[in-house]
């Protein structure tokens, strides 16, 4: 029996090779063995788990990297929290690095905050805590009725750029959006860098587009008018006409805003999924004349062709952690990198544990990082 000496047990929930790596690693650095599990889809699609071995009054911590199919991801993470709630475990404490859906932490429209629903799911599964790495919004962790750690990658991101990128001083930080520009302002401080901003994209998946707010309601044409119709009806007409005039947003041509010509700029993100915004932005760079063109980022989803866009774009490289696999796209594209997290992961896991301070991990993080 797989039985840690210091009280609490490791699990894998994917039932995918390739998910499980990052679990490996982790519990290499804690000096533990993974627990015995069995993950695995039935032939109808179910997920079914199978733990092999006695959790009871334990500490179970569960790792869970997000591959490509989300939702069966979650189902496991589910479906394991559950089965270890009804074996007595003492505390169950999520370790996901890569939040989903978390860019679904707005309302939209007629749409939902998909991030809460989430969020109640795994407390009522039997999650206590969690451990995950630079949520979308930190105001995230509001949607959970137990403790978030929302650890940092930027550290690990920082010492890339020093030991990695030659001549980095020579470097200038880039927010792609307005948005980004707190998270930019953060590695440039920490660098020593300047710092650019671009703006003016029709960048359309974070904005308020589909709210409803752009389409006033046409007003109803009657053959035959009172004179308070008539009024209520002109008064309507002009609410309908400042409205429009004050919803309207076009947007100027994108600009950059900073000195970048002659420089090496770095573009810095939490999330890399569809890279087109991202390629457009290394395209106006490089007309600015930026020389080497760097990605930044967290969590290194890369869906659909974003290997071949890389590829084919003007980004020299683009460098992302862990906490999503990713092997199959690096060897799509040799401009990816990745810089390994799980140390921090692993020693969140011990304070937690340990009932130690998490703050040593958080020690030179900005406040908007």
């Amino acid at each position: 029996m797989n039985r840690s000496r210091s009280g609490y047990r490791v699990f894998s929930a994917n039932s995918t090779t390739a998910c499980t790596e990052l679990a490996k690693m982790i519990t290499e650095r804690l000096g533990v063995e993974l627990g015995k599990s069995l993950v695995h889809q039935e032939p109808n699609t179910e997920t079914r788990v199978d733990v092999k071995e006695s959790v009871r009054g334990q500490d179970i911590f569960i790792i869970q990297t997000i591959p490509r199919d989300v939702n069966t991801a979650i189902m496991e993470l589910l479906v394991m929290a559950y089965a270890l709630k009804t074996s007595c475990a003492k505390n169950i404490i999520g370790v996901i690095p890569y939040f989903p859906y978390s860019k679904q932490c707005k309302m939209r429209k007629r749409g939902s905050i998909v991030c809460k629903l989430l969020a109640s799911m795994l407390a009522k599964a039997g999650l206590t805590h969690i451990i995950t790495m630079d949520l979308h919004q930190k105001e995230i962790q509001g949607f959970f009725s137990f403790p978030v750690d929302n650890l940092r990658a930027s550290p690990f991101l920082i010492q890339y750029i020093q030991d990695e990128i030659p001549d980095y001083r020579n470097a200038v930080i880039v927010a792609k959006s307005p948005s980004a520009a707190k998270r930019a302002q953060s590695y440039a401080e920490r660098l020593r860098l300047g710092l650019a901003v671009m703006h003016g994209e029709a960048h359309h998946s974070e904005l308020d587009m589909a709210d409803g707010r752009h389409s006033p309601p046409l007003s109803r044409t009657t053959i035959g008018h009172t004179g308070l119709e008539l009024r209520s009806r002109q008064h309507s007409t002009f609410f309908h006409l400042c409205l429009s005039v004050m919803m309207a947003k076009e947007k100027p041509p994108i600009t950059v805003v900073g000195d970048v010509g002659g420089r090496i700029a770095i573009i810095v993100d939490d999330i890399i999924d569809d890279v087109e915004d991202f390629v457009a932005a290394a395209e106006i760079l490089k007309e600015r004349g930026a020389y080497k063109i760097y990605i930044m980022a967290t969590h290194g989803l890369l869906s659909a062709d974003a290997p071949r866009l890389i590829e084919e774009s003007a980004i020299d490289e683009v460098v992302v952690t862990n906490t999503v696999p990713h092997e199959v796209q690096k060897l799509q594209c040799p401009k990816i990198k990745t810089v390994d997290v799980s140390m921090i992961l692993a020693e969140a896991i011990r304070r937690i544990h340990n009932g130690e301070s998490m703050a040593y991990l958080f020690r030179n993080i900005a406040l908007d990082d």
